[in-house]
């Protein structure tokens, strides 16, 4: 949910140094397709880095690609699998806005409404104030308000030493913008970007308050069954994830030099709602990407704004931010759309090129290995070896 790397959720960067391990060194495989060479070698290379396994799928052109890596069950050696069902994290941002911005073309609403205009009284106190801030703002992460997931007591009670115990903890949405508020804003709103969960609760919020609906519906409504995306979720307090899939790993800590690895595989990620709850697949990932890219899902005015981001200076993995998608730094300027996620055990990025035909989607079963060389790997056709590029998983 928040933090950057090439896989970004919302807790802190957990960059945490790569330890291999001979059970991650599980035979690669590969199948229906040819050309993604550099790809399954990146793929390689990060597990002999350390994470144990990596599952990934390319449409490009309409011939499909699916690849794996590493395994699934380090207690069992089961390979990783092509169809596994993983927590994608923050990518469901990117649905949470695809539903706030067809809700615009509707008419519902306007991006440029104030928090306060939808939800009045929710976000006032300690500095901060729902008037001064738009719905664009939640959505392009220049609210100011403080990423809840970088609460100290909240990340070390929920993500980190406290997981093994709070893991199957039930939580609301405004406990989370509570958590948010007991903080000072970070800046004045508008007037810088930086990755704030917060923003996405509150817009959960808001497009509940605007159809009468939960947003999981909407989001099921408009865009998951529309799309027929029959392996995505958004499971609510249900900790388990929905076979196939594998397990996830995670150290639970932000010490470079922590060695243990705990089992994280159930998780009620209602601590993530509508900023990181989402279950998904490579493939499923794909046919979203291409169609919000290739304009099925909004009119051109929508997407438009949609593309219209912010800077993120500090982030060497995307060059900027716009509303629930990153415009991607690649080592050869390739020009591509993105979002990735993160949560305890689970770093997913989806990738597109502008026209939608051409789409990567992979994920990592631990979170403490970094992401990048995959999708230099793909887009650019490099070597795949430099997976040190980028940052260690965040937390949504």
């Amino acid at each position: 949910m928040a933090v950057r790397r090439r896989v970004r959720t919302g807790v802190v960067g957990l960059a945490v140094a790569a330890v291999a391990v001979t059970a991650f060194t599980a035979p690669a495989h590969a199948e229906s397709g040819k050309g993604h060479a550099a790809t399954q070698r990146a793929m390689d290379a990060m597990v002999a880095a350390g994470t144990p396994g990596v599952t990934a799928a390319v449409v490009e052109k309409g011939a499909a690609w699916k690849g794996t890596s590493g395994v699934g069950n380090l207690r069992t050696g089961a390979p990783r699998g092509a169809d596994d069902r993983f927590r994608m994290g923050s990518i469901t941002k990117t649905f949470v806005a695809t539903v706030l911005l067809q809700m615009e073309a509707e008419g519902r609403l306007d991006l440029d409404d104030t928090v306060e205009h939808w939800l009045p009284g929710v976000v006032r106190g300690n500095g901060n104030d729902g008037r001064a801030i738009t719905v664009r703002q939640l959505l392009n992460h220049t609210s100011g308000l403080f990423n809840y997931t970088n609460d100290t007591e909240f990340l070390e009670r929920n993500l980190l030493t406290g997981f093994p115990v709070h893991r199957y903890d039930t939580h609301s949405p405004r406990e989370l913008v509570r958590v948010a508020l007991a903080h000072k804003p970070d800046f004045a709103p508008g007037t810088r970007h930086s990755y704030s969960n917060t923003g996405y609760i509150l817009a959960g919020l808001i497009v509940e308050k605007i159809s009468g609906h939960s947003y999981r519906d909407e989001v099921r409504e408009r865009v998951i069954e529309p799309l027929g995306l029959r392996n995505t979720s958004l499971p609510g307090t249900d900790p388990f994830l929905p076979k196939p899939s594998s397990r996830a790993y995670s150290k639970l800590s932000l010490d470079p030099a922590a060695t243990k690895i705990y089992d994280v595989t159930e998780n009620n990620m209602s601590w993530g709602w509508a900023a990181g709850e989402g279950i998904s697949t490579t493939g499923d990932l794909n046919r979203f990407f291409s169609a919000l890219l290739r304009g099925k899902l909004m009119p051109a005015k929508q997407l438009a704004a949609m593309q219209t981001v912010v800077p993120t200076p500090d982030d060497d993995l995307y060059s900027g931010y716009g509303l629930g998608l990153y415009k991607v730094r690649t080592s050869c300027d390739a020009k591509l759309w993105s979002h990735s996620g993160g949560t305890p055990g689970s770093g997913t990025e989806a990738v597109s090129t502008p026209d939608g035909r051409h789409t990567l989607a992979y994920n990592v079963n631990g979170d403490w290995s970094a992401l990048g060389g995959v999708v230099d790997a793909e887009f650019c056709g490099t070597s795949g070896a430099d997976t040190g590029k980028g940052r260690a998983l965040p937390r949504l």
